[in-house]
């Protein structure tokens, strides 16, 4: 099925592209903040939102360049959000591992007002994005990379906390772990939406009341780039 058959893509929608390009500045420039912050304060949940920060500018990126295409392309698109997202997951796992061998324990004060200037930064993006939440898979990993970091934010403003009323690394492991999770359940979600528009060859929508995914179109259809 050609692309004048397929339903419409996302860049469709009214300033989608627009919100697109704003969320891929916003992150950029916060992966230089954080990343450079982090490093200085020892402080391995900033250093993990930093790369995830860079991580969504290159989803946003790729999520620009097949808005216009047919879904099979945004699915594929999707497919490698999610796996980028799972091994980011991964990859905080390990870093938190490495900090605990160290024994490091990082800058509280440091750690707060950046972790609150990133809130800002997602909130912004996350109220541009929520009208789009409901699309199909390469839409909704947007929405979810944005939701993450949202909350992981908030995570890394309470171990901030933590850190400075215990005098202990632990609290920055432990909001790096839930980042983790956060990373991996959102790549699980993500596979399985863009997998499912590649064997149905139509855009899923999440079942709000049985948190399932349905086809919009009949299914078993498959779509060629």
């Amino acid at each position: 099925m050609d692309h004048c058959c397929s339903p419409p893509p996302p860049s469709e929608a009214p300033g989608y592209r627009r919100v697109l390009w704003i969320a891929l500045i916003v992150n950029a420039v916060m992966f230089v903040v954080e990343a450079s912050a982090g490093l200085a304060a020892g402080s391995v949940s900033l250093q993990a939102d930093a790369l995830d920060f860079f991580g969504d500018a290159a989803n946003y990126g790729l999520s620009l360049s097949v808005l216009s295409m047919a879904l099979a392309w945004r699915a594929r698109a999707a497919l490698v959000k999610g796996v980028s997202m799972g091994l980011f997951g991964v990859w905080v796992i390990a870093a938190a591992a490495v900090n605990v061998a160290a024994g490091e324990t990082p800058h509280a004060a440091t750690m707060g007002v950046i972790g609150f200037l990133a809130l800002a930064a997602n909130v912004g993006v996350a109220v541009l994005l929520y009208r789009y939440r409901e699309g199909d898979a390469n839409m909704r990993s947007v929405w979810l990379c944005t939701r993450n970091d949202a909350l992981g934010n908030v995570a890394v403003m309470a171990a901030a906390l933590g850190v400075f009323g215990t005098g202990s690394l632990w609290p920055d492991i432990a909001v790096a772990a839930v980042m983790a999770g956060l990373a991996l359940t959102a790549s699980v979600e993500t596979v399985r939406s863009a997998l499912h528009e590649l064997r149905t060859g139509a855009p899923t929508l999440r079942n709000a009341d049985e948190g399932d995914l349905r086809s919009v179109a009949k299914p078993n259809l498959r779509l060629r780039p």
